[in-house]
């Protein structure tokens, strides 16, 4: 497994994302996300990434008994602020101090460990000033909780303000063929030396042309969603349709087309950069750690950039999952 750093922070090249095995993608099994949770660390993936609010908990509890007896050769990310205890329909993004130091000790609990190695604040906060929020995480860095400090879905503005409080090791957005909204934000995370994790680096699957949008289980959050359902599903199926394409001429799967594009543009964009894509099957997990060997020549390059011009429908129905 190649190595690299997000901020200084020294991690796998690619992670696990583990949303999934909890939350939004349909019924899960706790036996065998814990296998496939060991089966990455045994094929050398150290950077798993969860959050508070995936299954309102229970996915940190799944990570942590995933990881037991092997805390010291992982690194542990993951995030708080998104509320969900008065129904999702009220969510509130917080960031106020208290709430920031609570959060960060029920993670802890759940997770089973004594620090946490990147720690997100997961939306910009509706309560409080980003100054605020970052002061209380930088508390955490001082007391040993928390080894370095990261944003997700951030603007560039709210970045810089929150940098000058405490150095960000990380952004975590959404990026893929068919989602690069965060391009507007890597410049300025190539000047302040802060790593990029994209999280549903394979359009939540869309992206691998295995996913039968009029198929999907309707506790698969994806049923709803505007990219996956009625005129877009069709409109969007030539992305997909190209990402094949060019897999079948390289004689690799959609899947790791997909994740090399990303992998691919690191260099454009300055910045270091570790996907998280999410599964729940070892055998899937192998796959995607086989793109880090594809290599994307110039043709297939020059098919996949415009795709996401293509694209039909928004990121998400009402409240953003992440």
């Amino acid at each position: 497994m190649k190595r690299t750093t997000v901020g200084g922070l020294d991690v796998s090249a690619q992670g696990l994302g583990c949303m999934g095995m909890s939350e939004y993608y349909g019924v899960s099994d706790w036996d065998t996300n814990i296998a496939t949770i060991q089966h990455a660390i045994d094929v050398g993936v150290t950077f798993f990434d969860t959050a508070d609010q995936y299954g309102s908990g229970h996915n940190e509890v799944l990570l942590g008994r995933g990881i037991a007896g092997r805390r010291d050769t992982v690194q542990i990310a993951t995030k708080f602020g998104i509320d969900r205890s008065s129904g999702d329909d009220l969510r509130v993004y917080r960031g106020d101090p208290p709430y920031v130091k609570r959060s960060c000790d029920s993670s802890l609990l759940r997770l089973g460990i004594d620090h946490i190695d990147l720690y997100y604040l997961h939306r910009p906060p509706q309560n409080a000033e980003i100054e605020d929020t970052v002061g209380a995480m930088a508390e955490l860095v001082s007391a040993g909780k928390v080894r370095y400090l990261g944003l997700s879905e951030v603007s560039a503005d709210l970045l810089r303000r929150a940098h000058t409080v405490h150095p960000i090791a990380a952004v975590q957005s959404e990026y893929s063929l068919w989602t690069r909204d965060v391009e507007h934000v890597t410049p300025v995370m190539a000047e302040l030396g802060i790593g990029l994790v994209p999280y549903s680096p394979l359009g939540r699957g869309f992206l691998t042309g295995a996913v039968q949008t009029a198929a999907l289980d309707p506790t698969d959050f994806r049923a709803r969603n505007p990219r996956f359902t009625g005129d877009a599903a069709q409109h969007n199926q030539v992305i997909a349709d190209t990402v094949r394409g060019v897999a079948d001429r390289l004689g690799v799967l959609p899947a790791q087309v997909a994740l090399a594009w990303v992998y691919a543009q690191a260099p454009r964009l300055g910045v270091s950069v570790v996907p998280i894509p999410g599964t729940r099957h070892a055998q899937r997990l192998d796959q995607n750690v086989a793109s880090l060997d594809v290599d994307l020549d110039a043709d297939a390059l020059a098919q996949l950039q415009p795709l996401s011009d293509l694209v039909m429908g928004g990121r998400y129905a009402d409240h953003g999952v992440r």
